[in-house]
């Protein structure tokens, strides 16, 4: 990035890895410079949580607060009826208006950890308060004569869907018409000048820009953050578990810990300035050791990932427990426990395993096992037969696979 801000959220944005790509640059930064502008990134309430691919965009709100600015959350009531069909292969579940609801319920708890809402300071908006009561009629006249057909099916999200022959139904396709408005009501509403979101919303971000010059001849902007991935090519938030989600009771606090503490070596640095606060000073020399050293920067990481979210105490648990478990080899009172019915007894190690999901399946049980990275209350397994019964879980068994996960067993 050659650009050079003048303004604060810019410059951070730029330092700390967080642009991908912007409408107008410089007419953006002089607009942040100049005082207070307002910006929003939208979620589809598609699950009861947050997950970590989610995350780097809500620092980037976060920023954006921290430098003066009045970011808005909004949730996609509206639009997940509907479903964005960008870079899917298939169509989205269709979700009813409760499991909607208690997905944004869910959602909602993370964004206070991170956002000042007191006294308007940022806003948590739904757009179902303008979508929902929309007339068809007067929507087509009013808003889908500024919309190409051509142009849209020039958008890749859209094309590769096509290229590859997959079906695009006309429900997924009203999407960008629906996001479009999206960012032209929070410009008539909140004087909204900035949509944000991943370089996978550009088309969709565009769009709005567009239909609001063409509404009220106005010029608005959109930035984008990269999609990121880890280094060795695995889409940023996903885990062998699945998704690492933030809502704690759906990922405990250990184990997201974990998950940050398990970055590879040579992610280190970019993470610490894309999730952390740190000074990019700061991030650059942990991000460059070597050796045994790097591993205290992973821990730096995970501790200051960890305490956003979760609280400093929670962090502080979190490696407390983890160094008991790696380093002093105990049971750890922080560890996921997984319990198992009383009536399943006795089970195989390898039946065990799969049952409870701490491995996807038998097959992958017994290849864990033959290659030496199971261990029973530190004690390695080698016989995938090997007989589990009430008396060996007695008041807990911890199972270790591979040198960082751990999980506590017991009888429910």
């Amino acid at each position: 990035m050659t650009y050079h801000a003048k303004s604060d959220f810019m410059r951070i944005m730029i330092e700390r890895g967080f642009l991908a790509d912007c409408t107008d640059y410089q007419a953006l930064d002089d607009a942040l410079s100049e005082g207070p502008v307002t910006a929003y990134i939208g979620y589809d309430a598609t699950a009861a949580s947050l997950h970590v691919g989610h995350l780097l965009n809500v620092m980037m709100l976060r920023w954006f607060q921290k430098t003066g600015n009045r970011p808005i959350t909004l949730m996609g009531g509206g639009t997940t009826k509907v479903g964005d069909p960008s870079f899917r292969a298939d169509e989205r579940p269709l979700l009813g208006p409760d499991q909607i609801q208690a997905n944004i319920d869910g959602m909602q708890q993370v964004f206070a950890r991170y956002l000042d809402y007191g006294d308007q300071r940022a806003l948590m908006l739904n757009n179902a308060e303008w979508l929902d009561g929309l007339n068809y009629l007067d929507f087509l006249r009013d808003v889908g004569r500024h919309f190409s057909v051509n142009r849209m099916l020039s958008f890749e999200s859209v094309k590769s869907r096509l290229d590859r022959e997959q079906s695009l139904s006309f429900l997924e396709f009203n999407y960008m018409i629906l996001q479009a408005y999206d960012f032209l009501e929070l410009y008539r509403r909140y004087d909204c000048r900035l949509q944000m979101g991943g370089s996978d919303q550009w088309g969709n971000i565009v769009n709005g820009i567009d239909l609001t010059r063409r509404v009220l001849d106005r010029e608005i902007w959109g930035l984008t953050s990269p999609l990121l991935t880890t280094s060795d090519g695995r889409k940023m938030g996903k885990s062998q578990g699945g998704a690492v989600w933030l809502n704690g009771d759906m990922l405990s606090p250990y184990e997201f810990w974990q998950f940050w503490r398990n970055t590879t070596d040579a992610d280190v640095g970019r993470f610490l300035k894309l999730y952390t606060e740190l000074p990019v000073e700061e991030c650059d020399r942990l991000g460059a050791l070597q050796g045994s050293e790097i591993n205290e920067a992973k821990v730096r990481l995970a501790n200051e990932v960890t305490a956003l979210l979760h609280g400093a105490e929670a962090a502080a648990s979190a490696e407390a427990t983890a160094r008991e478990v790696f380093e002093q080899g105990g049971t750890g009172g922080d560890l996921e426990v997984v319990t198992i019915p009383a009536g399943t007894l006795p089970l195989s190690i390898t039946q065990l395993l799969a049952q409870t999901g701490i491995t996807a399946s038998g097959k992958e049980a017994k290849r864990l096992i033959a290659e030496g990275g199971l261990r029973l209350n530190n004690e390695s397994v080698n016989d995938p037969q090997h007989s589990i019964d009430a008396s060996t879980i007695g008041d807990g068994m911890k199972v270790s696979v591979g040198r960082k996960k751990h999980r506590m067993v017991q009888i429910g």
